[in-house]
């Protein structure tokens, strides 16, 4: 024994240790399992790749796998519907017009099943109710993550947590992406590529141009003081953070300082004046309303979208007042009566850019169009045609651009979609 070290003598107890904590386990009935070791190098290939699980991806993912197309998700965060549920906007819209309904499908489907899966109430879309948001639909954010992935996984559609793309090539196929995650690295190889981040982070790792002005809208931090209330149930207090930028995990990070600063300053305040308050809900993360955009195929204007443009190539409506959040003030733009803006397909596309689209809040817009197509009914449509385009891309060998118009209404309209143009 007097040659026994005494790292020897530890890992002998250790051992010992082990092997009578197995037998007691065996004892009482339990079977200790090993669980199998996961590699941090993962390779997949699909047909179609979403980045971004949010308003925009969710919907693109859905509707490419229920199309046929072998699907996968790569979002960053913890759960899927970006700015409804991480954010904390949970009132959707706009779905309606002039007392119609201009915006339907996979959207509109998983807003409806939300609602009545929580007792709640829809707006009554045969009246045009004044102000705009009062057709909103108030939703139970923490019913839609879980409707979202359970669609996903109906639909084939495979999700990959925690990751974010690093580097994207272009291949004779389509494309190769390079994501990172704690402990995960994966290599995904598609033929169609979504880019649905909100920024156009893939359009921009792969060398496409993107726009964004100097100043960027204040993002939202939402939360909830008051005495005990009914979680998922009415809607958040929020407050700006000016300067929010969701380039990069910096930038993010600095918004989410600010703004639990900012949400703190408040409730200290607020205690001030109203003894017994109490920090009932807090968001994760900000809500952001802008960033960088694409410059497309097809560009929409303020002009065309407040004229309710109708282009060659409109696959979706849109229908939002123009809403810009600048120095502390709002820039807003009523629609005249009557008027629904649409979206093209080009503005989907980026310039000169093959087998790769984006949908949501990135379209390609100048910054006051882009004020009024960021919002959530809106990306749900643009989601829903650039997940069909793809779809079809796939089938028929090849680019979204080139996909027959008639084709891509056509299956637009089996899964329920509004085409532009339309309503109900």
């Amino acid at each position: 024994m007097k040659n026994i070290g005494r790292r020897t003598v530890m890992q002998v107890s250790a051992a010992g240790v082990a092997l009578a904590a197995t037998a007691k386990a065996k004892q009482s009935g339990m079977v200790p399992v090993k669980q199998k070791p996961v590699t941090g190098s993962v390779s997949n290939e699909v047909d179609v790749l979403v980045v971004g699980g949010g308003t925009a991806g969710v919907v693109a993912a859905i509707q490419a796998a229920r199309a046929g197309a072998q699907t996968m998700i790569v979002e960053r965060g913890t759960q899927l519907g970006g700015t409804m549920t991480t954010g904390g906007v949970a009132w959707p819209g706009i779905f309606d017009a002039w007392g119609k309904q201009v915006i339907g499908g996979i959207g509109w489907e998983l807003v409806k099943e939300s609602v009545e899966l929580d007792a709640g109430e829809m707006p009554d879309f045969s009246v045009y109710e004044k102000p705009h948001w009062k057709n909103q639909v108030q939703i139970n954010q923490y019913l839609y993550a879980l409707l979202a992935e359970e669609k996903c996984e109906m639909a084939g559609v495979k999700i990959a947590y925690y990751e974010f793309p690093i580097n994207v090539t272009k291949t004779a196929g389509g494309w190769t992406v390079d994501c990172a995650g704690f402990g995960t690295q994966r290599t995904v190889k598609c033929r169609q590529l979504i880019d649905c981040t909100g920024g156009a982070e893939v359009v921009g790792l792969a060398g496409g141009t993107r726009l964004r002005e100097e100043e960027t809208q204040p993002g939202s931090f939402l939360y909830k003081m008051g005495k005990p209330h009914e979680p998922g149930r009415g809607q958040c207090q929020r407050i700006y953070v000016h300067d929010a930028d969701s380039t990069n995990s910096q930038t993010v990070t600095e918004a989410n300082l600010a703004g639990r600063k900012g949400v703190l300053k408040k409730l200290r305040q607020n205690l001030k004046k109203h003894k017994g308050l109490q920090m009932m809900h807090l968001q994760p993360e900000t809500s952001f309303r802008e960033s960088y955009r694409i410059q497309g195929e097809a560009f929409i204007t303020e002009a065309d979208f407040v004229s309710g443009k109708m282009y060659e190539e409109s696959i979706c409506n849109s229908f939002y007042p123009i809403d810009l959040h600048t120095g502390g003030k709002l820039v807003g733009k009523k629609l005249k009566p009557g008027i629904v803006p649409t979206v093209p397909l080009g503005a989907l596309i980026p310039a000169g850019m093959k087998n790769i689209m984006v949908a949501g809040r990135c379209v390609s817009s100048d910054r006051l169009a882009n004020s009024a197509l960021r919002v959530q009914a809106s990306c749900m449509a643009m989601g829903q045609a650039a997940g069909a385009a793809a779809a079809l891309a796939v089938e028929k060998q090849t680019s979204p651009g080139a996909v027959p118009l008639d084709d891509l209404k056509a299956l637009l309209k089996t899964h329920g979609a509004i085409l532009a143009g339309e309503s109900i």
